[in-house]
C-alpha cells in the first residue's frame, strides 16, 4: 500500500493555524505584554538569528517554551546531544550557494592536512528553496540553561520608540472621537480614536501599528492591493498580513499585543487558509517586509545621526565624548559583541548585540555602561582591534477605500 502524501511545510503550517485560530490560541491570538519575560519568537541557538516568515509558525506550533532551535550537526558542533527518539521541526530556507570539493587543475579533489577534501562555497545560478530539520533546547542534552531575559534588561521606554517610529515615517494621522480606527487609501492617511479612549498606552500604539502596516501597501511604498471590499477574500488577505506584521513589530518594539482587536477576522482567515494554504507563506513573507520596511526608518536616522557626528563635531560627538562611547562603537564583553547604533533622548544610547539581533537602550546609571567603558579603554591601552561581525544579506477595480477595524 502506498504511504500517504507528505504534506508541504505551508499546508501543515496552515492545518495547524487553522485550529488554533478555531481555539483562539493562534501565534497572534496570545496576548502578551512589556513585561512579559516569556514570550520570545524562535532563533538559531548557534547563529542567534530569528527564524521568518513561515518557519515562525512552524516552530510555534511544536509549544516549546525555550525558543533556542538548531540542526542536529549544529548541535554536535558544540558537543550538545539530541536526545535518542526526538522528532525534529521541518523549517525552510533559501539556498544561494553550494559548498563543492576544491579540485586542482587535473580535476582531483584537494585535501586537507587530514586527508580530507577542501570545500569551497560557489554561488548557484538560481536560488532554491531547500529544508532542514531543527531540534529544539529542550530536546537536547548538555546545552547551557537558557538566561531568561527581562524588560528591565532592554531598559528602554516602548511607548517612546513606537512614537518615534511613527514620526519617522511621516504619515499622516488624525485622531477623531469615535470606535474605528483605520487606514484610507484615497487620502493616504489613517484615523484613530482619541488616545484617551484606549485603556493603555501599548492597546493605542499596537492599534496604531497595525494601521501603519496597512499605510505600507501604498503603491509609492511596497504596493500592495489595498482596494479590497470588506468582508471579501482579498480583505482578509490583508488584514492577516497586517496582522502578522503587527505581532512581529509589538514584539520587536514589546509594546504588548491585544488579539482582542482583531478577533473579528478569525472566520475570514479560517476560510482563507484552508481554501488557500499557501497564502500562510505569502503573508508571513510579505509581514517581514512590512517589519524591515518600518525599522528602516530607524536605521536611516542612525546612519543620519552617525553622519552628523562626523560633519559637526563640535554637536553630537561633544556629546559623545563626555561619555566616552561613540556612534559605531564596536566593544566585545562577555561572549557578545555591543554596538553604538544612535542616540536616544535623556542621554541614552541605543545599542544592539551583535550576536543575536537584539535591540536595547543603555543608560550612564546600567551596570552595563560601565563595563563597557572599561572595555573599550583597555582595548584601546592594549591597541586591540574590536572583532567585526557577519552582516545579515535584507489594475485597479471599484475603490472601497477604507479598511475598518
Amino acid at each position: 500500500m502506498a504511504n500517504p502524501k507528505i504534506k508541504s511545510l505551508h499546508e501543515q503550517v496552515a492545518a495547524d493555524l487553522i485550529e488554533r485560530l478555531k481555539k483562539g490560541i493562534a501565534p497572534w491570538q496570545k496576548p502578551w505584554n512589556d513585561s512579559s519575560v516569556v514570550f520570545e519568537f524562535p532563533y538559531n541557538a548557534i547563529t542567534g538569528k530569528r527564524y521568518k516568515g513561515i518557519n515562525i509558525f512552524s516552530l510555534l506550533s511544536a509549544d516549546r517554551a525555550d525558543p533556542r532551535w538548531m540542526t542536529f550537526k549544529q548541535a554536535a558542533s558544540k558537543d550538545w546531544q539530541v536526545r535518542k527518539g526526538e522528532k525534529a521541526k521541518l523549517v525552510q530556507y533559501v539556498k544561494t550557494q553550494d559548498l563543492l570539493p576544491k579540485l586542482d587543475d587535473k580535476g582531483k579533489k584537494i585535501l586537507d592536512e587530514n586527508g580530507k577534501p577542501i570545500k569551497i562555497s560557489v554561488p548557484l545560478d538560481h536560488a532554491i528553496v531547500t529544508a532542514a530539520w531543527v531540534f529544539n533546547a529542550e530536546q537536547i542534552d548538555r546545552i547551557p540553561p537558557l538566561a531568561k531575559k527581562t524588560a528591565l534588561v532592554l531598559d528602554w521606554d516602548p511607548i517612546q520608540r513606537a512614537e518615534e517610529l511613527v514620526n519617522l515615517t511621516e504619515a499622516k494621522v488624525f485622531h477623531n472621537m469615535g470606535n474605528r480606527a483605520f487606514y484610507n487609501l484615497h487620502t493616504d492617511s489613517i484615523t484613530m480614536p482619541l488616545k484617551e479612549q484606549f485603556s493603555g498606552a501599548g492597546l493605542y500604539y499596537g492599534t496604531l501599528l497595525h494601521e501603519l502596516a496597512h499605510w505600507t501597501g501604498h503603491n509609492s511604498r511596497l504596493d500592495r492591493s489595498l482596494f479590497n471590499k470588506f468582508g471579501t477574500e482579498a480583505y482578509a488577505r490583508e488584514e492577516l498580513r497586517a496582522e502578522i506584521a503587527s505581532m512581529l513589530i509589538a514584539q520587536e518594539l514589546r509594546i504588548g499585543h491585544d488579539p482582542g482587536q482583531h478577533a473579528a477576522y478569525v472566520k475570514s482567515w479560517i476560510q482563507l487558509l484552508t481554501d488557500h494554504p499557501f497564502e500562510i507563506h505569502a503573508a508571513a513573507a510579505d509581514a517581514e517586509k512590512i517589519l524591515n520596511y518600518l525599522l528602516a526608518f530607524e536605521r536611516k536616522l542612525e546612519i543620519k545621526q552617525s553622519n552628523a557626528s562626523e560633519n559637526k563635531p563640535e554637536q553630537v560627538t561633544a556629546e559623545l565624548k563626555k561619555t566616552g562611547l561613540f556612534i559605531g562603537d564596536e566593544i566585545p564583553y562577555k561572549g557578545n559583541i555591543f554596538k553604538v547604533t544612535g542616540l536616544l533622548k535623556k542621554g541614552r544610547f541605543r545599542m544592539e548585540e551583535l550576536n543575536n539581533g537584539r535591540f536595547f537602550a543603555l543608560t550612564k546609571n546600567d551596570e552595563l555602561y560601565r563595563s563597557l567603558i572599561n572595555c573599550k579603554q583597555q582595548l584601546q591601552q592594549t591597541r586591540i582591534k574590536d572583532p567585526q561581525p557577519g552582516l545579515e544579506p535584507a489594475k485597479e477595480e471599484i475603490p472601497v477605500p477604507l479598511l475598518k477595524r
